[in-house]
């Protein structure tokens, strides 16, 4: 009887072991393939640069707001950003996973925000059974948690007047005004989003903070600065196409198109080539920093956060522009006064042209990234190879987005003007997102 008592006592010490349940691991990895996976049906569901913007930015704030309350690195955004007020306190005593929970808000919202739910559902199912198979009682806990956080940034984001915007009328087309924008081929599509400056900002005061000052006044006499920029245009494709497509600034034009408008007529059939948007290719740069730097999952979606808020306070400002200016663009111009025959490197994204979209985002961008990661930031980037294109190594993010800026020019869609005073617009707006919104805590005692 003596013998059998250590016995039972083992098997039921052995028993409980194995009972317990190993806790659920979300690393940076899983983040990027979420993030990756909302950038393809982005791509799928063609959403214009502007509203990509806004569908990167919240799912990242809702992880971010879980994560800056637990980890003291970090700071939370509620009554810095915009009419944000603080989620719902997480009790880490009930046993909830903060990154599982965070992971769960941002593909919540991510889900609410995109078109094709069945194509995001198919990885959310896959990762919430393996998670739940690990441990399902931390798995439901953290869900439960996540949701609430998402049901919190659902209401504050539904108040950014983006609903509103969808019933109001479109961009007028008025021929009589020569400067005026106008549709461009193939598509001849109208003009996108003209009362984006109406959404809320995240960080901005107003679309109209950075109001940039006005381009060259419109004239077609050859002797005004606004000629000499049009002609420039011409006279810049004319040169790096005279020995084909082969130049430097030609790879470089189609490195940087990201224009998801792209239409390609065959006979009768027109259809869209499915390229990515500004916004996404430079939170595809941000992955690749993040990965170079083995950043853990809460630096990871704290660089996705700040970026993404750039990228979307860039977009409102520079669309504030573009419909208060209404600049026509080169293609319309050259065809109408200097060849007919002319055609653009890159197809005209439509809308008008003043500033560029991509140097205004990728002046924000990078000065955001450089802010993370430091300058002389050496990375390979490789963001474009899935749609076709080969690798472009960059000593920094403002080169890159000096390479950004100035591709506009090389692919004939905008003027030296919108280039250069685009890409000042977007620092200015990186620089008052990290003097403004202060996330880190060590930057906060150090200021």
């Amino acid at each position: 009887m003596n013998k059998i008592i250590p016995f039972i006592l083992l098997s039921i010490l052995f028993s409980s072991c194995t009972q317990e349940k190993e806790n659920i691991k979300v690393d940076s990895e899983d983040l990027h393939v979420v993030v990756d996976k909302v950038t393809q049906i982005m791509i799928h569901d063609i959403f214009s640069p502007p509203v990509a913007s806004r569908i990167f930015a919240y799912p990242n704030v809702a992880g971010y707001e879980i994560i800056a309350q637990v980890n003291p690195e970090y700071q939370s955004l509620a009554g810095q950003v915009n009419e944000l007020t603080p989620v719902p306190v997480i009790d880490t005593a009930s046993g909830v996973n903060p990154k599982l929970a965070a992971i769960i808000a941002h593909m919540d919202i991510s889900k609410a925000l995109i078109f094709s739910e069945d194509k995001f559902e198919v990885l959310q199912d896959s990762l919430y059974e393996k998670w739940s198979s690990t441990n399902k009682e931390e798995f439901e806990i953290s869900k439960t948690y996540g949701l609430k956080v998402s049901e919190h940034i659902k209401e504050w984001m539904s108040k950014d007047n983006y609903s509103q915007t969808r019933t109001m009328p479109k961009f007028t087309v008025n021929t009589d005004d020569t400067s005026r924008w106008q549709p461009t081929p193939p598509a001849y599509m109208d003009g996108i989003e003209p009362h984006w400056n109406k959404i809320r900002p995240f960080f901005l005061d107003s679309a109209a903070q950075y109001k940039p000052l006005p381009p060259p006044p419109f004239s077609m006499e050859k002797d005004s600065d606004f000629y000499k920029e049009l002609q420039e245009v011409y006279d810049i494709s004319n040169e790096i196409t005279a020995n084909g497509d082969d130049s430097e600034e030609v790879e470089i034009a189609k490195f940087w198109d990201c224009n998801p408008y792209v239409s390609v007529t065959r006979g009768h059939l027109m259809f869209a080539t499915k390229k990515i948007t500004p916004g996404a290719h430079w939170i595809g740069i941000t992955k690749i920093a993040s990965r170079k730097m083995n950043s853990d999952f809460d630096d990871t979606l704290f660089a996705y956060t700040k970026t993404s808020m750039a990228i979307a306070d860039a977009f409102i400002s520079c669309w504030d522009e573009k419909y208060r200016s209404k600049l026509i663009r080169p293609e319309t111009l050259i065809n109408a006064h200097i060849d007919d025959s002319w055609k653009p490197i890159l197809q005209t994204p439509p809308f008008p042209e003043y500033t560029s979209g991509h140097s205004v985002v990728s002046g924000a961008a990078g000065t955001i990234l450089t802010d993370i990661f430091g300058d002389n930031f050496n990375f390979v980037d490789d963001t474009e190879v899935p749609y076709g294109l080969p690798t472009r190594t960059f000593k920094s993010f403002n080169k890159a987005a000096d390479e950004a800026a100035i591709s506009r020019m090389y692919g004939g869609i905008h003027y030296r003007a919108a280039v250069e005073v685009g890409v000042g617009q977007g620092r200015k707006i990186g620089t008052l997102l990290l003097d403004k919104v202060q996330m880190r805590k060590d930057k906060l005692a150090s200021n």
